[in-house]
């Protein structure tokens, strides 16, 4: 945990309100599923469904990056962030930006506020994006930061084309219908922003948090280039063809280089130092295997075997619930457990380590109920998933209530640890 503390690390002011804003999100996000009731088995383009998604991706799972990339641009690039008055007008705009486009879908304003929470979004997201570009100018060069970097700009792309989709709405001039453009705009977001991301920041945290050394990193420089590489040809080609016969050696590029980065995880975990996974690692690595997941599901979308079209769209509704929530929604929990108590804790303890007693980080939150927490999540997980799969109203209910839970356990202990009062005890 050493190495995540760094004398350029920005104010708690720039990092907590994104782990704020998200964990209410997440709360915000399980509600609203269980309000939209049989809608989240229909169509996965309906408005209560795109409500959700957004909502997911951009207010839970995004704002929570938000907050612990800042936190982590020090480490990955040895360098300072560029401007924190940027990161804080970005992160309450995109806030914003995040609560109207929710609403807009939700109420089906697709002619009318849709346009405008998609221009203020795209411009928070420009914000953001400037300002890790900026930081990355001086900062250290390699692997890790090539990810993160080139995932800010994909991120960058999925926002413009958000809004390209959003003004086609209103004025249209777009050729083809949207949803050739909107399966272009979610596999930008998340394979370009969330993946490529999840892989550079990953490939730092887990073997640090493992202690496990001399691993093979052209692994991950394989990694890098063929999801880039693959996801780009892939984009252009539904661009103007609206996919070709080449598709599929786009998806080969793209798993090709998703199972290097697995190779990666797998050797850093068998030359580990540390053998005991605490709650944060179980999720970690629970969500790295999932991956698998969304990559069988998109080979059966691309062959399409005698399927009925009903159970065609449950199994692409599936495929992007195994991404968001199978290993977006996953790695967040794990992670938030790892990073969160050590800024929290390095903020309150940081002139006290040496002259006083101090609590752990890990001791800021209540193990018993991130345990809790653990199980709840992944019961709900195998029950909405097994909704989505076989149109199961009852299972969907089940999964709902028990996502709802998770967020209340994940809120509590979030608040537990930024409201933490200094305990100390005389050496």
């Amino acid at each position: 945990m050493n190495t995540l503390q760094t004398d350029n690390a920005p104010s708690l002011s720039v990092v907590l309100p994104p782990f704020v804003i998200g964990a209410l999100a997440f709360f915000s996000l399980s509600l609203l599923i269980i309000f939209s009731g049989a809608d989240i088995l229909g169509p996965f383009y309906n408005g209560r469904l795109l409500a959700i998604t957004h909502l997911a991706v951009l207010g839970w799972a995004t704002m929570i990056v938000f907050g612990a990339l800042y936190q982590l641009i020090p480490v990955v690039f040895e360098t300072a962030l560029f401007s924190e008055p940027l990161a804080k007008a970005s992160t309450y705009l995109f806030t914003i930006s995040t609560a109207f486009l929710a609403y807009s879908f939700w109420t089906d304003s697709f002619s009318t506020i849709l346009i405008y929470a998609s221009s203020l979004m795209f411009f928070s997201v420009a914000l953001f994006v400037l300002n890790v570009l900026l930081s990355k100018k001086n900062g250290k060069k390699n692997i890790q930061s090539r990810f993160v970097t080139t995932a800010v700009i994909w991120l960058l792309l999925t926002a413009l084309f958000g809004l390209l989709i959003s003004i086609n709405f209103t004025f249209p001039f777009l050729e083809k219908v949207h949803l050739d453009y909107l399966k272009i705009h979610a596999h930008l977001g998340l394979l370009g922003w969330f993946v490529l991301l999840i892989i550079g920041v990953s490939s730092t945290l887990i073997p640090m948090f493992l202690i496990a050394h001399q691993l093979n990193e052209k692994k991950l420089s394989g990694a890098f280039y063929l999801i880039n590489f693959g996801l780009a040809l892939l984009a252009i080609d539904w661009i103007i063809w609206n996919g070709s016969i080449l598709v599929y050696f786009y998806w080969l590029l793209i798993s090709a280089g998703i199972f290097l980065y697995l190779s990666f995880v797998r050797e850093a975990y068998v030359k580990r130092l540390r053998r005991e996974l605490d709650i944060g690692m179980k999720y970690t690595i629970i969500s790295i295997i999932i991956l698998l997941i969304p990559v069988a599901l998109s080979l059966l979308i691309l062959v399409q075997i005698n399927f009925e079209y009903t159970l065609l769209m449950r199994i692409t509704t599936l495929y992007g619930f195994s991404i968001i929530f199978g290993l977006i929604t996953t790695i967040i929990l794990g992670q938030t457990y790892k990073t969160l108590p050590f800024i929290i804790w390095l903020y309150k303890y940081k002139q006290l380590v040496g002259k006083v007693k101090t609590p752990m980080p890990k001791e800021l939150y209540s193990e018993k109920i991130g345990r809790i927490q653990f199980y709840a999540y992944f019961l709900s997980m195998a029950s909405l998933a097994s909704a989505l799969l076989f149109n199961k109203i009852l299972l969907l209910e089940f999964g709902s209530y028990f996502l709802l839970l998770t967020a209340v356990l994940y809120n509590v202990n979030v608040f537990k640890i930024i409201l933490h009062k200094i305990k100390t005890e005389g050496l």
